[in-house]
């Protein structure tokens, strides 16, 4: 069963589903290239790791060390007074910083391990403040700064998107596409949830034929694949919620294709 929606499924946007669509569409991502480039390349998923102490970091609950074994008697605070009494104090949660591993793509020459392109799929936090988005920030700067192309590919409606120089037009949903030999000026493929995923070609050398990427064809193969459509629960709203006309039109769509039954949406 394909995905009700044309384009990308607002659904799997929610903290329970990405993680899992993130790892399938990298190594998606890395199987269909490698079928489609020269034998003079290679892919290679690649892990960027850091420290995170954001706000939404793992809590971890530490333990009451005011609570004691062994109670003490009136008789023996009568003897000891000097003794200074304790409190027994407040059990509170406090937040530990969380290691943090990202994966992203890397289209190599096999005989120098020149990296051609490099292609990132931004995560949450990516797109909020914190040490995330320092980190991969840094290293879109470093990309930038070489010879290598970037890919960057954005299906998250929340959170600060990447910086872009110019005016062009708001979309729920971006892709850009920078190649070293037409820097600063790059492609932008912007979509809205009610439009399907634009295709593109993959950058690479400028001798190289470029194969085409359809994403749209790999998230409906994840989405198969991992059976979403057994773990949504389409009568609930999304998260992050659609805007209200984008909530009128999924709606609509959702009755339609037999997903949506509840009246209170």
């Amino acid at each position: 069963m394909n995905s009700p929606f044309p384009g990308m499924n607002p659904y799997l946007e929610n903290p329970v589903f990405w993680a899992e669509v993130h790892h399938r569409l990298i190594t998606a991502l890395a199987d269909t290239i490698e079928e489609n480039i020269p034998p003079e390349y290679r892919v290679a998923i690649e892990q960027r790791t850091y420290l995170s102490e954001d706000s939404d970091s793992l809590l971890v609950g530490i333990p009451d060390v005011s609570v004691f074994t062994k109670q003490i008697s009136s008789q023996q605070y009568s003897v000891t007074n000097s003794q200074t009494s304790t409190s027994d104090g407040i059990t509170v949660i406090i937040p530990l910083p969380e290691h943090i591993t990202e994966n992203y793509l890397e289209i190599r020459e096999v005989s120098t391990g020149f990296v051609v392109t490099s292609i990132e799929v931004l995560s949450p936090k990516n797109k909020r403040p914190g040490e995330g988005r320092k980190a991969y920030e840094l290293k879109r700067k470093q990309i930038l700064a070489s010879l290598s192309n970037l890919v960057e590919i954005d299906f998250l409606r929340a959170g600060k998107p990447m910086l872009i120089l110019g005016e062009f037009p708001p979309t729920d949903y971006q892709i850009i596409v920078s190649r070293s030999v037409t820097r600063p000026q790059a492609k932008l493929y912007g979509f809205s949830i009610r439009e399907p995923i634009p295709v593109f070609p993959l950058p690479l050398q400028s001798e190289d034929t470029e194969p085409v990427l359809n994403l749209q064809s790999l998230l409906h193969g994840i989405y198969n694949r991992a059976r979403y459509h057994l773990a949504i629960n389409y009568n609930q709203e999304p998260v992050p919620p659609l805007k209200p006309e984008d909530a009128l039109w999924s709606d609509m769509l959702l009755r339609e294709q037999g997903l949506r039954t509840n009246s209170d949406v």
